[in-house]
């Protein structure tokens, strides 16, 4: 039964390439010999087809192309994409956890996502890394910022990871304090999405400015201003969160990007 096949190697997602398009292989036996290492994860169906992740080491000459899993939203449909994001986030986990952090001993696959440990009996999971991003509106303009880590010169919005102890609405009162210095109000969640990069679940919301003074913190951000809907900078790719809640905040105007 011929199984589609999301093949990670050194981080990349492999895809085969047929003059102008790209696709996820399909075949009954493996594509490219897994990794001696490696586990196949099961990640479910597309249009009743069985999917599976692994990561090969082989440079075996192929058909296949490499690809950042970034990249390759731009290049097959949102259902593989969103299929390989689950098979880069499991062998992340595999290939992260061989042994108990307990200790030591070797961890033994014992379900579906999780590893036990033979010897004390810790269980391992997978782990998700709970985030926030914020749209921040002022009358008909949002707050845009550009982050240190942020690879081309667009703006986006701002964003931080949840700390223990917090829920996500604290989370985002602070990351705004924190980068910003303005404190916020009438905050709305907006929706979320899987950014397995490696494995990380961001939040969305939108809020309205309150008070304070726009003080940029250095250590994370380079620049940052409130941008009016007529002159909004370069903004980021369709893939992100950050786009979705611009989008919709354009659409409530009657705009498009």
């Amino acid at each position: 039964m011929k199984r589609y096949q999301f093949i990670f190697r050194k981080g990349k997602l492999l895809l085969s390439h047929n003059t102008d398009s790209y696709s996820v292989p399909c075949n009954e036996q493996f594509v490219m010999t897994p990794a001696e290492s490696t586990i196949i994860h099961p990640l479910g169906t597309i249009e009743g087809v069985e999917c599976i992740g692994y990561c090969t080491s082989s440079e075996q000459t192929s058909t296949l192309e490499e690809k950042g899993l970034r990249e390759s939203y731009d290049l097959i449909p949102l259902q593989f994409y969103r299929m390989a994001g689950k098979a880069s986030q499991l062998i992340y986990w595999d290939c992260n956890n061989r042994f108990c952090p307990v200790c030591g001993t070797p961890l033994v696959q014992s379900d579906r996502i999780c590893k036990k440990c033979p010897s004390c009996g810790k269980e391992v999971y997978p782990t998700i890394s709970p985030s926030i991003i914020v749209l921040i509106r002022k009358g008909d303009s949002i707050l845009m910022v550009h982050s240190l880590t942020f690879a081309g010169k667009y703006k986006g919005l701002v964003a931080g990871f949840a700390e223990p102890g917090e829920n996500l609405e604290e989370c985002v009162a602070r990351e705004v304090m924190e980068e910003t210095g303005l404190t916020i109000k009438n905050l709305k969640y907006f929706g979320s999405q899987s950014w397995p990069y490696p494995s990380g679940l961001i939040a969305g919301f939108t809020a309205d400015y309150e008070s304070g003074e726009l003080r940029m913190q250095e250590d994370e951000l380079d620049s940052l201003d409130f941008y009016h809907i007529d002159s909004l900078p370069e903004i980021p790719k369709k893939l992100s969160m950050a786009r979705k809640l611009i989008d919709n905040w354009l659409e409530e105007h009657g705009k498009t990007v």
